[in-house]
């Protein structure tokens, strides 16, 4: 079964641009890594939750979008051999490459495919 990972952010409304430039460039990259897909949601219907939400959990600022992305992989070796790769590359440094959002407000994780119709 697939592996994928999952990501949520926060992303200044204005850099809505910015950030599709970046989030191509790492498409790229992830693809490049052996990554079979790259998805990039754009939040417009994220509700404010009374205990916990997506907008909680990334600390969402007013002038902010929440961002819902992940990445499928062939397996979790193929995506571990992935990552440490790209560790390496010189586009994925935030000198040559900075984020266009607060990374310490992400929340990422990697999953198990459970099920796949």
């Amino acid at each position: 079964m697939n592996y994928v990972d999952g990501f949520v952010c926060a992303v200044p409304t204005a850099n809505r641009e910015a950030y599709l430039a970046y989030a191509r460039g790492g498409a790229t990259m992830f693809k490049e890594a052996g990554a079979l897909s790259v998805v990039e949601c754009w939040g417009d219907d994220v509700p404010e939750g009374k205990l916990t939400s997506f907008t909680m959990a990334v600390k969402r600022q007013p002038d902010e979008t929440v961002v819902f992305s992940w990445i499928v992989w062939p397996s979790k070796e193929v995506r571990d051999a992935a990552w440490k790769k790209l560790m390496d590359d010189p586009r994925m440094d935030p000198k040559n490459n900075p984020m266009p959002l607060d990374g310490k407000r992400m929340i990422y994780g990697g999953f198990a495919t459970l099920l796949s119709v």
